[in-house]
């Protein structure tokens, strides 16, 4: 029988809430009565994001500047679930349209994943997006600058060994989508 290792939470109280981000310290008692504290949490939304294939049989991709690592690189569509949204493929149907313009026929959940688990509360909802077709200009929202770009499976493939992608869940939902398509052999 396994332990149950579930800590018990003592108190908790925020240092940050604001916008998308809160960020709480817990009091916590380990099951062995030793007592942690503090326990930093980030309590995010959950996030979506997409390996969407458009009718042509593209893959849609993004280039965007990101602030924290100061990088600009390739990713997935994708963002945070909003409170607005009734499910997590209505939230990444809405991405893809502001982010893209695209709108896609179908929508498949390939999994679901965290970014860490030790410090971070949400998690990220893995599609597989296809039947694409671009419906209207993105509209991006104030802080976002989006390049979209579309390449065909070779050239994604080709992106995707010389690892022109950093971001760890882009990189999960990239593998979970190839081996769905059976484009890759192990």
């Amino acid at each position: 029988m396994e332990r149950d290792l579930t800590w018990k939470k003592l108190d908790s109280h925020y240092l940050y809430q604001k916008n998308w981000l809160n960020i709480r310290v817990d009091t916590c008692e380990k099951p062995d009565g030793n007592i942690v504290s503090p326990y930093y949490v980030y309590e995010f939304p959950d996030w979506v994001n997409a390996f969407a294939i458009t009718k042509n049989q593209e893959i849609v991709l993004e280039r965007q500047y990101r602030h924290a690592l100061q990088y600009t690189g390739l990713e997935l569509p994708g963002g945070c679930v909003d409170e607005a949204d009734t499910s997590k493929e209505m939230a990444i149907a809405r991405e893809l349209l502001e982010e893209t313009g695209y709108q896609f026929d179908h929508y498949e959940l390939l999994g679901v994943t965290s970014s860490n688990p030790s410090t971070n509360s949400n998690l990220m909802y893995m599609f597989l997006a296809t039947g694409g077709e671009k419906i209207q200009e993105p509209t991006l929202d104030p802080g976002e600058d989006i390049e979209v770009q579309l390449v065909s499976m070779d050239e994604l493939l080709q992106l995707f060994k010389n690892n022109a992608f950093i971001q760890s869940m882009h990189v999960h939902t990239i593998v979970k989508a190839l081996e769905k398509l059976g484009k890759l052999h192990y």
